[in-house]
C-alpha cells in the first residue's frame, strides 16, 4: 500500500478572485488550513474544486502554488483532478500536473460518450496512462456515475490493474453506494487502493479494505474523519465521529451543489477568503447561507 495515498484528503474548493480567475495566494491559506485540521492530503480541481470548468493553463497556475507550498510540508500529498472527455487534453493537464510535483491525478473517464464500451474506456485510460504517468505516477480512476454517467466497472479497473500495476492505483468511489464499497473490498481486498467519496460511508469502507477518503465535506470536517481514520487504525471504531459525519453531510446534500456552500460557510465558520464560484455555479444567498450555518452549528 502507497502510504502517501491513504487516509484522509479534502476535494478541495478551488480559491478564486471576484472576477473567476484563479487565486494563487489563496492556496497557501487553504493547504494550511486543511493540514491543520487532520488531512493527509487534499485533491485539487474536483468535482468539489470545479474542476472542468478551468482552461489547462488556469490549472497550471494553482499547480504551481500548491507545489511551492507543499515544499515546507513533504509529506502532505497532492492530486489533481485532471479528466476531460478530451484525451490530447486530459494527457497534457496530466503532465502539468506531475511536472509541478503532485503525487498522483485522479481522472474522470470521457464524460461527454456515456454510453462508450469497458473496451474504449480500457484503451483511453491505457494512452493517459502511456503519455502522462511517469515512473513513480500514481493515476485513479474517478468513479461517480450519478455525476459523470459513465461507471468504471470492476472488470475495467482489473483490467487496469493487470496492464499497468505500478501506475494505475485504484479508484476514488463517488458512488454512494454501500453494495459498491463492499464489493470493491470483496473484490480486490488491499491489492487496490480505494478512497472513497462519501462521508457517511467512511466506516464501512474502511471495513472493506478502503485506503481512506476524498470529500467535499472535509473542507469542513476534516477533524472528524481523521478522528474516524485514528480510531480504525487504533482498531476502536469512533461511531460518534461518524454519526456527526452522517449528519454533516446530509446538510451538504440538502444544499447543492456543494461549493457554493462550502464557500459561503468557510469564512463564517473560519474565517477562510470569501473565494467566488465560477458560472454556471452561483453564489449561495445571504438568508440561505444563515440557515445552512445555523444548521450545521447546531
Amino acid at each position: 500500500m502507497e502510504k502517501s495515498l491513504c487516509g484522509v484528503f479534502a476535494a478541495a474548493v478551488t480559491p478564486l478572485h471576484p472576477d473567476y480567475s484563479p487565486d494563487p495566494e489563496g492556496i497557501p491559506i487553504l493547504l494550511d488550513f486543511l493540514i491543520k485540521r487532520g488531512c493527509h492530503g487534499a485533491l485539487l480541481f474536483g468535482t468539489t474544486g470545479e474542476g472542468p470548468s478551468f482552461a489547462p493553463e488556469e490549472r497550471q497556475v494553482l499547480f504551481q502554488a500548491a507545489a511551492a507550498y507543499r515544499d515546507q510540508h513533504p509529506d502532505f500529498t497532492l492530486l489533481a483532478g485532471t479528466g476531460t472527455p478530451s484525451l490530447s487534453e486530459t494527457i497534457k493537464i496530466t503532465r502539468m500536473a506531475f511536472e509541478s510535483g503532485f503525487d498522483g491525478v485522479v481522472v474522470l473517464p470521457p464524460y461527454f460518450y456515456r454510453k462508450a464500451s469497458d473496451d474504449g474506456l480500457f484503451a483511453w485510460f491505457s494512452h493517459v496512462i502511456r503519455e502522462a504517468v511517469p515512473k513513480g505516477g500514481k493515476l485513479l480512476g474517478y468513479h461517480i456515475p450519478p455525476v459523470s454517467g459513465v461507471a468504471l466497472s470492476t472488470d475495467l479497473l482489473s483490467r487496469l490493474k493487470s496492464a499497468f500495476p505500478d501506475r494505475f492505483a485504484g479508484i476514488k468511489d463517488s458512488s454512494a453506494e454501500p453494495y459498491h464499497a463492499r464489493r470493491l473490498g470483496e473484490l480486490f481486498g488491499k491489492d487496490l487502493i480505494v478512497l472513497n467519496g462519501t462521508d457517511r460511508l467512511f466506516s464501512l469502507a474502511l471495513e472493506s479494505h478502503a485506503s481512506g477518503c476524498i470529500t467535499a465535506l472535509a473542507n469542513l470536517c476534516s477533524p472528524d474523519l481523521r478522528m474516524v481514520w485514528d480510531s480504525f487504525q487504533a482498531g476502536s471504531p469512533d461511531s460518534h465521529a461518524q454519526e456527526r459525519l452522517n449528519n454533516g453531510r446530509s446538510i451538504l446534500e440538502s444544499y447543492p451543489p456543494a461549493p457554493p456552500f462550502l464557500k459561503a460557510l468557510l469564512p463564517r465558520l473560519h474565517g477562510l477568503p470569501a473565494w467566488s464560484v465560477r458560472p454556471p455555479l452561483m453564489p449561495m444567498q445571504k438568508e440561505l447561507a444563515d440557515k445552512a450555518e445555523a444548521e450545521f452549528l447546531s
